[in-house]
């Protein structure tokens, strides 16, 4: 009988994955998707409607606090077109230095992290996160001088530094390879969802200037913390847990869906086992994560460098301070957009590679027209959409992408927190790079952004001829058997290091 073209009932008699062998080491999706059938059927489940269960209870909640980890992250963008350098004595690259100092914490406890959220639990740990820097941000407005400011923004950094890394390894945790980039980049367009509502939030906040005597500044500052302070006790009932511990689940559910996200992989999830320093060992002998750390790394650059001072470029094309933080939305619409478009057509033909160079190549177009045109404003205020769009767009796409050629709670964890953290190293070039004195144009720290998506581009070509090779290499006898000769316990932990797994593109 040809296994690739097994019949649902024909599959069903073979007795399922564990009696079938691949010898190429690829498991045909149709066959994935007859071992899911027949775990629902066993455990009389409704696949659709548990689905939509799982993603009512899980992308909503961690949407919301991301969304608001971001806008509490970029506020100071809003912040500066009111007066806040002008009041804080921000000369030279004071404001720089404030944007920077928060990713000292930030990149260094990214790692570290992820592992506390999975020892103390995800509702635990990322709202718990969330009211520390919700009150910082809160603090932050009432900041007099250049060193409240650091010190404000360095504790922003420390106590967002689990959010973002946190959020894609708990979301790896419930999808499969198929089902997840919508859901990833959902969440990540919630990015430019932040940054949409903080030009429109700083637009209306404007008619505060002078209330109880404090400028309309400190004001954006004040509220969007207090409010964020306020949801974490909120979240902190309605977030979800990890499959295993979810709460809104039935029992049976809990176990569909632990077996379900193992069919097709090498091996179970292992969430029971303490991670180790031999699981870190493991990963950081992978060359995959090192690559995957500089395609984010050169993503991260344009990326942050629009996010801190898109507000600033939309301000030199002419408008007054209430119209800059209007006309700065509409990009960051688009890129919610553009992302979710290229999600649910990834998804569909799951396949990422692709549409993550498209994306990419949108981002590098965007940024070689804002270089090159300077005379025509309606030119250079449309590549800002073209970067935006482009930028928010690849990172989800190519995110989802490596993320999910791991395996296991252990391996995920620690590629992703390294993924995210070394990538946000990148912070401190974009913050650096765009220079008061260079105004209007921005020539240098534009073309630095463009220099690094080129890197990222260049990084996802490297990366799928890397995963081509290790899936051609992981089919000859001599992996298998060299595979075969590990002890018990590294076969174990190897994850997708398995001749069994196929690397996804």
């Amino acid at each position: 009988m040809d296994k690739e073209s097994l019949s649902h009932d024909e599959y069903t008699e073979s007795g399922g994955l564990e009696h079938v062998e691949y010898p190429q080491g690829q498991v045909p999706q149709e066959v994935i998707d007859a071992e899911i059938a027949q775990l629902a059927e066993k455990y009389g489940i409704n696949q659709r409607k548990l689905m939509f269960k799982v993603d009512i209870c899980v992308i909503p909640v961690i949407c919301i606090l991301y969304i608001l980890a971001f806008l509490d992250r970029v506020n100071i963008s809003n912040a500066n077109v009111y007066g806040m350098s002008k009041d804080l004595n921000l000369y030279g690259d004071r404001f720089n230095t404030a944007l920077a100092i928060f990713f000292v914490p930030y990149v260094v406890a990214e790692i570290p992290s992820n592992w506390l959220m999975k020892k103390f639990t995800p509702h635990v740990w990322l709202t718990g996160s969330m009211l520390l820097f919700g009150v910082t941000l809160l603090g932050q407005g009432f900041a007099n001088n250049y060193s409240a400011l650091l010190a404000t923004r360095f504790l922003l950094g420390l106590f967002e530094t689990g959010m973002f890394p946190g959020s894609f390894y708990l979301i790896s945790m419930w999808y499969r390879r198929e089902e997840a980039q919508k859901r990833y980049s959902f969440f990540f367009s919630s990015t430019t969802l932040a940054g949409a509502f903080g030009g429109l939030i700083a637009a209306g906040i404007h008619n505060l200037d002078g209330d109880k005597g404090l400028a309309s500044w400190r004001w954006i500052f004040i509220i969007e913390g207090a409010c964020t302070a306020f949801i974490s006790i909120i979240m902190f009932f309605l977030m979800a847990d990890f499959p295993e511990d979810a709460k809104f689940l039935t029992e049976n559910e809990r176990q569909f869906m632990k077996e379900k996200l193992e069919v097709g992989n090498a091996g179970a999830s292992e969430a029971e086992r303490p991670m180790t320093w031999k699981d870190v060992k493991s990963v950081f002998s992978d060359w995959k994560v090192w690559v995957m750390g500089w395609m984010y790394f050169g993503t991260i650059v344009p990326a942050y460098g629009y996010a801190y001072f898109g507000t600033a470029i939309v301000k030199t094309l002419g408008y007054s301070d209430v119209k800059t933080q209007l006309y700065s939305v509409p990009p960051w619409v688009a890129a919610f957009g553009f992302s979710m478009l290229a999600a649910i057509f990834s998804d569909y033909l799951r396949h990422r590679f692709y549409f993550a160079v498209f994306a990419g190549i949108v981002a590098i177009a965007g940024l070689a027209v804002v270089i090159g045109v300077h005379d025509k404003i309606g030119t250079r205020y449309g590549s800002l959409f073209m970067i935006c769009a482009g930028t928010y767009t690849a990172m989800p796409l190519f995110v989802c992408w490596t993320q999910m050629n791991f395996l296991g709670h252990h391996r995920r964890a620690i590629a992703s927190g390294w993924q995210i953290g070394f990538g946000n190293c990148a912070g401190f070039i974009s913050t650096f790079v765009f220079q008061a004195n260079d105004a209007p144009f921005y020539t240098p720290g534009c073309a630095v952004c463009l220099a690094f998506a080129c890197l990222s581009l260049v990084m996802q070509f490297v990366y799928a001829a890397g995963i081509t090779w290790e899936n051609k290499r992981k089919r000859t006898p001599e992996y298998i058997e060299k595979f075969n000769a590990l002890s018990e316990d590294d076969r174990r932990i190897a994850g997708e290091l398995n001749p069994s797994f196929f690397y996804y593109y």
